[in-house]
């Protein structure tokens, strides 16, 4: 039971600040425990990677295009073609779509955050304030021990 009255500071400043860079050990472990206490404090938790997320806005919130891989093969005219798109959902929008009534919003955890640009991280710093329901926590770095900050002061670090 101690583990889901932990990490009630993270919790409080995530409902504040709505995003959160944080510091994790480079050993792991550390950020599991913390999305299943924002797991057991109500939120759904959405896990992706910022490696190959492309146009942040794009890929969160409009419909938008996306090239499968080349895999190294030719084509040979029948089935797809040379220039084919496929055309997928805003991520965002789905899943805000399917929360179930008492869940108290959609927490967009993205590891490797440390290649986004500038741009993007004050993209993602502002995405609660466009969507309240939506939370963003950003792995900004390794640190000898879990830490959390606001995610617009990371920016003024970088």
């Amino acid at each position: 039971m101690a583990l889901i009255t932990t990490g009630n500071g993270l919790i409080r400043d995530l409902e504040k600040f709505g995003a959160l860079g944080v510091y994790v050990p480079l050993e792991g472990g550390y950020e599991g425990r913390h999305r299943r206490r924002l797991r057991a404090a109500g939120y759904i938790s959405l896990h992706i990677t910022a490696r190959g997320l492309g146009d942040v806005a794009a890929y969160l919130t409009r419909v938008h295009g996306v090239r499968p891989p080349h895999l190294g093969k030719k084509s040979t005219g029948s089935g797809a073609a040379v220039g084919e798109v496929h055309y997928l959902p805003p991520m965002i929008s789905s899943h805000l779509e399917q929360l179930p009534p008492k869940s108290k919003g959609l927490l967009l955890w993205i590891i490797e955050g440390h290649i986004l640009s500038n741009q993007e991280v004050e993209y993602l710093a502002n995405l609660p304030k466009l969507e309240p329901r939506v939370k963003v926590v950003i792995e900004r770095g390794g640190d000898r021990y879990f830490r959390w900050t606001p995610l617009e002061k990371t920016l003024l670090a970088s």
